[in-house]
């Protein structure tokens, strides 16, 4: 997923506790404020103590009938079920994985072996042919999915293994529209995958409507002897910052990512009746380790943290959402008193669409202020022009943003920020000033 570097030692963000009844402060002008909590946040300190904790004293294999092993175990099936309650699901539905990129990648694959399976099973067992028979697996996504769902989709097109519908998303809404979802799906299409939230605009996508309409097709589809269409998100960036449920979303699978939520750099796999409602293929094969869907001996100290982490969420969800809602709106109050109106262009914000509580996308106009040069000028502020995954594309302007219909030059100047549990609005204050003095030397004011 998103890789970017914690904030480094002399940066000082504290991560820690839920923000609730802390004072604000006057800061010094020096201290420099991380807005960039899309890309990666820090461990919580609880995490750290719960990772620690397992080095020290679960350090043998988890498959070991010895103490250091049996603590081992307990922690990876503690850790499992807070996952689940995490996301309103069961803990044996829940497969751990090294991060956000390796699920998505073992869902994509997965349906295309099963697509493949339940096909030449039907023509071995069925005097008819099916509808789908000879054809290849059928995606539909959106415009706007992180790379590791595009790329993976985009390189079984090449190699012939796959067709793939990318379907734009509304230039009203910036959100991809159930009916255009809908209007993609083919005899073939065996899989739906949109993300929860998008990581640069915080727009959240109507997957439970999807998941409602698709429900309502897979009843017909089965009468046709079509292929079931199975959904799946990338929960991503939403998790730890608004409520995520499972049931609510009506998903086959959801991707977690420890990272995202002050845990470490791992991650999950959500399977609705894994391996009995909802088909699994493993990519890796070694000792049977987490049911033999994902092989190879548990990290069992990240494991550890990334439940931490999803137990803090669960009970601290509504505290961090509020927290956040306040201090991302206070900024963009704050964008559009310091600057003129007209300068300023809030790039995430949609008319009756609902967004992340900390996402901040904005372009302040003006030929010479493309977002890297702006950044290059801060002194204070820490954040980026949108992906960190796409950090190496230069000055083109983000192509989400594009495809959300905002104008290529303002697109340009684009800067992503998004605060997490512990930014106060006094960070907010200095972020802005120090956005101001850039602007300032860039445009030869200062």
């Amino acid at each position: 997923m998103e890789a970017a570097a914690a904030p480094s030692r002399n940066v000082r963000v504290s991560a820690a506790s839920p923000p609730s009844g802390r004072g604000e402060k006057s800061l010094p002008e020096s201290r420099q404020v991380y807005m960039d909590y899309n890309a990666t946040t820090p461990l919580e300190p609880e995490v750290i103590q719960a990772m620690t904790e397992a080095m020290r004293e679960a350090w043998g294999n988890p498959s070991s009938p010895y103490p250091a092993g049996r603590k081992a175990k307990d922690i990876i099936n503690a850790a499992r079920e807070n996952l689940a309650k995490m996301i309103g699901g069961k803990p044996q539905d829940i497969i751990f994985t090294s991060g956000g990129t390796e699920s998505n990648n073992l869902v994509i694959h997965s349906v295309v072996k099963h697509f493949h399976k339940i096909h030449t099973s039907e023509r071995d067992a069925a005097e008819h042919h099916s509808p789908a028979e000879g054809a290849t697996p059928h995606f539909v996504t959106c415009t706007v999915e992180h790379d590791s769902i595009r790329l993976p989709l985009e390189h079984l097109v090449k190699e012939h293994v796959a067709a793939v519908t990318f379907v734009p998303v509304s230039k009203v809404n910036g959100q991809a529209e159930v009916d255009d979802i809908l209007a993609a799906v083919r005899p073939t299409t065996c899989l739906v995958t949109i993300m929860l939230a998008n990581n640069e605009t915080g727009v959240i996508m109507p997957v439970p409507e999807i998941s409602q309409r698709i429900k309502a097709l897979n009843q017909r589809r089965a009468a046709a002897g079509l292929p079931l269409i199975l959904l799946h998100t990338d929960a991503a960036q939403a998790l730890g910052k608004t409520r995520v449920d499972v049931e609510d979303l009506g998903v086959d699978f959801l991707t977690i990512v420890g990272h995202k939520f002050y845990g470490p750099r791992i991650g999950a796999l959500y399977v609705r009746g894994l391996g009995e409602l909802t088909p699994l293929y493993p990519m890796l094969f070694g000792g049977g380790q987490e049911r033999n869907f994902r092989p190879g001996t548990e990290n069992t100290p990240m494991i550890a943290g990334l439940g931490k982490a999803a137990e803090l969420v669960a009970e601290n969800c509504e505290a961090y959402e509020a927290h956040m809602r306040d201090v991302r709106d206070y900024l963009e109050q704050r964008l559009l008193a310091e600057f003129d109106k007209k300068r300023i262009h809030l790039n995430s914000q949609f008319p009756g669409t609902e967004r992340l509580p900390n996402t901040c996308n904005f372009s302040i106009r003006g030929p010479q202020l493309q977002g890297r040069l702006v950044l290059a000028q801060c002194r204070t502020l820490l954040a980026s022009v949108g992906a960190a995954c796409h950090s190496d594309h230069g000055d083109r302007p983000s192509p989400v943003l594009l495809s959300c219909g905002i104008p290529f030059d303002v697109a340009r100047n684009a800067l992503r920020l998004s605060v997490g549990r512990s930014t106060t609005r006094a960070e907010v204050d200095l972020v802005v000033q120090d956005l101001k003095q850039a602007v300032a030397r860039l445009e030869g004011q200062a």
